[in-house]
């Protein structure tokens, strides 16, 4: 029987990833402010980077809104560095290559089939956390376009 993914109203489970610069950063750490976490497939692919250049570009507007961005792939930490600094992000990445990390626990690692093959990947999904660490916002299977500006105007309501 499989287990009900996580919801709205749900509290965000509390997982451990790594930051591009070798550190660790979990949802707990934005305990007191409202929080964005973006899953994505892959660095540096027209659809992830597309996602996280429109966060980036409205970095501003979040922070004046009192949000926290946070990207997350399973990509590794060198991968992230690069895709900064290829693409001259702002928003904070973390990598969740961990068995058993906060996208298993999200139920968003997942087999997927294309052209016949199954492989396992990222359904790419948003989370807008509230400052209690309350699940107040979910985006199954985003389309990229419009996105960023989507969450950004429910993020202001909360």
């Amino acid at each position: 029987m499989m287990t009900a993914l996580p919801a709205a109203g749900d509290t965000m489970p509390d997982i451990a990833m790594g930051t591009p610069d070798g550190g660790t950063v979990k949802p707990s750490d934005f305990k007191g402010k409202k929080l964005v976490v973006f899953f994505y497939p892959k660095d540096n692919t027209p659809g992830c980077t597309t996602e996280a250049k429109d966060f980036t570009a409205l970095k501003s507007d979040f922070d004046a809104a009192g949000v926290e961005l946070l990207g997350v792939s399973k990509d590794s930490a060198k991968k992230h560095q690069n895709f900064i600094a290829k693409h001259d992000l702002t928003t904070a990445l973390a990598t969740d290559a961990e068995e058993n990390g906060l996208s298993d626990a999200l139920g968003i690692w997942t087999e997927k089939k294309m052209y016949g093959k199954a492989f396992m990947g990222m359904v790419r999904t948003t989370y807008l956390i509230d400052a209690d660490g309350k699940i107040a916002k979910v985006w199954n299977k985003v389309k990229v376009k419009g996105h960023a500006e989507e969450v950004l105007a429910a993020a202001k309501a909360l």
